[in-house]
């Protein structure tokens, strides 16, 4: 009879414990998500409604797959799709031995949303005949399509660009790095 009593008096009191911590927890979520919403408010008040991510990935194209100054390969990582360059006349010599490309950067992922980006400016040092390594290569987003519309953002890009017949560009290859942030407009 004693164990039945006690049996029954520890279920009582552990029904009331867990009340207990669901009610704590119920309160403590709403308040939460009372306090997220304020503090979302209060970030849309000020104007700072973008959201910003850090993107990374390769980039690895051909010469001569739509015309001798453009480019075309695929992109993995953050924004894996198609991708294509296209040299904005001859490249040019630079301060200290550096070879200057100049490109407009064409870009779809996988998705299909596109990226639109201003001209690059790609400055290289020759390693080899027809070999450059990329020294710099700063790359800004201006905006897009789907997800990417009104979005914005940087990158930089690391690299070699193989012009085996240079200054002929015919049957060159590059491969990159690129890493930076995409800012998206408010969901």
């Amino acid at each position: 009879m004693k164990l039945r009593k006690t049996t029954q008096v520890l279920l009582l009191a552990s029904s009331a414990v867990l009340l207990f911590a669901f009610t704590v927890t119920s309160v403590t979520r709403a308040s939460h998500r009372n306090s997220s919403t304020a503090l979302r408010d209060h970030i849309d008040s000020d104007g700072d409604d973008r959201h910003c991510s850090p993107v990374g990935g390769t980039i690895m194209t051909n010469f001569g797959a739509i015309d001798q100054s453009t480019t075309m390969g695929t992109a993995t990582g953050d924004l894996r799709g198609a991708v294509s360059g296209t040299l904005l006349g001859t490249p040019e010599s630079g301060a200290g031995g550096t070879v200057i490309f100049h490109v407009q950067h064409h870009w779809v992922t996988e998705t299909g949303d596109t990226l639109f980006f201003d001209p690059a400016t790609a400055t290289t040092v020759p390693i080899a005949k027809g070999l450059f390594a990329v020294l710099t290569y700063p790359v800004h987003l201006t905006g897009g399509t789907g997800k990417f519309a009104g979005a914005t953002g940087d990158f930089s890009g690391t690299g070699e660009v193989n012009l085996p017949n240079f200054p002929d560009i015919t049957g060159g290859v590059t491969v990159f790095r690129y890493s930076g942030q995409v800012c998206y407009s408010k969901p």
